[in-house]
């Protein structure tokens, strides 16, 4: 296929990395926040994306939660050209294909190789867009810059670089151990018109003393000739959303003063980033559970979205978890359901349509609500007015639906009231005026909304709930304020780290900002 190239106002930078998980997502975050304090109007871009952590756009399009981050460091709202095409694996050998922010079907790996001109197609025309509507764009590549093995259907590494005319930050994770066969390893498979566009090295992830990599800094420059522009120390307490990055230990404790949170780690876990605000609330123990053991002493169990509803109920009843989590609701335990754990709590998930995998689930049967999964997906920016508990004020959550198939309800109450002008997709159903399910105690309920917890005056009001079952003191809603507040100074506090520890003159120059001239 011709590569054919469109006139773009906007100079490029490339963030590749040696690997997956070397924190690619987060360094392009933090650079998009430093050029965009410079006051120059900046975007972010990948063209192809591997995760089931997603966004909606105000327009209904779904994107990688990692790009709508990066869209906020921009000060811009995110769109669905920031991330063309988005794959969410729902089994270790399919996913479901989303493609300018709407799903194009569910593919094999095969099939997806054997579409790469038309995904290279999408990505550039997406690209080419962006590109004029911005001065400069970040761009982040996938995996590894040197997969030998996938050259022939790469999208979101060289062939982006090279339309983009994009000068490249190689990133490696010395956290991991073999850093400098990472880089001079990923250099060696480079050709030489890539190496050439590579204009310095960052080793991030660095932990104890600066002084002791000296020698390692000056072996990288003398062995590759590319300088290391930085060596970016391990940021203690930095709370992002970061997309390939969840703790799986149990490293909280549970006590009798805090309130107890445990969330049901699924194979097929989606949008665990539902859970950093309350992680971050103070008085609040929040661990991901994956043994029928780990949930003694939980207050709430929460059973978060999945893209395989049907394999991962079949999960936790193959697990002992299912029992575990009956027996948390039986003794008056609180249980939540979002998205498809919400779907979990039913009584049974059918698959029809083969929108997942396939076939019929019972359900743990705490819901008298039904779901059948269907070929439609619904993405939406929603608000709502709670229903399943009393507030002191009328208080609405903010948050996105991001689900495919009906749930329907037969004698439950709805837990949330939609207000009048949430945004959706065409593919919504703009008569739906109310969301989720909840028992007669209100004890146990699910939802369909993302980012409920993120709402300071929703999640204090519920945390308090919970306290007060406990025999508690009840907390001010400033706390939560303030702890929210404390989130969202977190992107400035990782950019002013990058500046200290990047040289950021190289860069400023790859993208024509007079800071560096």
């Amino acid at each position: 296929m011709d590569t054919v190239r469109y006139n773009v106002r906007a100079r490029a930078l490339a963030v590749l990395g040696t690997g997956s998980d070397v924190g690619k997502s987060m360094l392009v975050a933090g650079l998009c926040r430093l050029v965009y304090r410079t006051g120059i109007s900046v975007a972010p871009f990948k063209a192809q994306n591997m995760s089931n952590n997603a966004a909606v756009t105000r327009q209904g399009g779904e994107i990688g939660r990692a790009q709508a981050l990066q869209a906020e460091a921009c000060g811009i709202e995110s769109h669905v050209d920031m991330n063309p095409i988005l794959l969410k694996p729902d089994s270790d050998e399919s996913a479901q294909v989303v493609m300018q922010g709407r799903v194009w079907g569910r593919s094999d790996a095969s099939a997806l190789f054997d579409r790469t001109s038309e995904f290279r197609r999408i990505a550039y025309e997406s690209y080419s867009r962006l590109a004029n509507r911005v001065d400069a764009i970040i761009l982040e590549g996938a995996g590894s810059a040197a997969e030998v093995n996938l050259r022939h259907c790469d999208v979101a590494n060289w062939p982006m670089v090279d339309y983009a005319d994009a000068s490249v930050l190689l990133v490696a994770d010395i956290d991991r151990g073999g850093v400098f066969a990472q880089v001079l390893g990923t250099l060696d498979l480079l050709t030489l018109e890539e190496r050439r566009r590579i204009i310095g090295v960052v080793i991030n992830k660095f932990r104890g003393r600066r002084e002791l990599f000296v020698e390692g800094t000056t072996f990288l420059e003398k062995r590759s000739g590319i300088p290391v522009l930085g060596v970016v120390p391990f940021l203690s307490g930095l709370r992002l959303d970061q997309e390939d990055s969840l703790d799986h230990g149990r490293q909280t404790v549970f006590s009798d003063s805090t309130v107890n949170v445990a969330v049901v780690l699924l194979p097929r876990m989606s949008n665990f980033t539902d859970f950093n605000a309350l992680a971050a609330e103070p008085g609040v123990a929040l661990c991901y559970a994956d043994r029928p053991e780990h949930f003694a002493k939980a207050d709430v169990v929460i059973i978060p979205g999945s893209k395989n509803t049907i394999a991962d109920m079949r999960y936790i009843y193959e697990q002992g978890i299912a029992a575990r989590i009956t027996t948390h609701a039986s003794h008056g335990g609180e249980l939540v359901g979002l998205c498809g754990g919400y779907q979990m709590l039913g009584r049974s998930v059918e698959d029809p349509f083969g929108a997942e995998a396939g076939g019929l689930v019972q359900g743990l049967g705490l819901l008298n609500v039904s779901t059948q999964l269907g070929r439609t997906k619904i993405t939406q920016l929603v608000e709502a007015i709670p229903l399943h508990f009393d507030f002191e004020s009328p208080t609405r959550v903010k948050g996105y639906r991001i689900h495919m198939g009906v749930t329907v309800r037969t004698d439950e109450r709805p837990c949330f009231q939609l207000c009048a002008g949430s945004s959706a997709a065409e593919t919504s159903d703009a008569s739906e005026t109310a969301d989720g399910a909840m028992n007669a105690s209100g004890l146990i309920w699910g939802s369909y909304i993302h980012g409920m917890f993120d709402e300071p005056e929703f999640r204090a009001a519920w945390l308090n709930r919970i306290r007060a079952r406990k025999g508690m003191p009840l907390v001010s809603v400033e706390v939560s304020r303030n702890s929210s507040s404390m989130l969202r100074k977190q992107m400035d506090r990782w950019a002013d780290h990058l500046a200290q520890h990047v040289d950021m003159q190289p860069l400023w120059r790859a993208l024509n900002h007079g800071a560096g001239q």
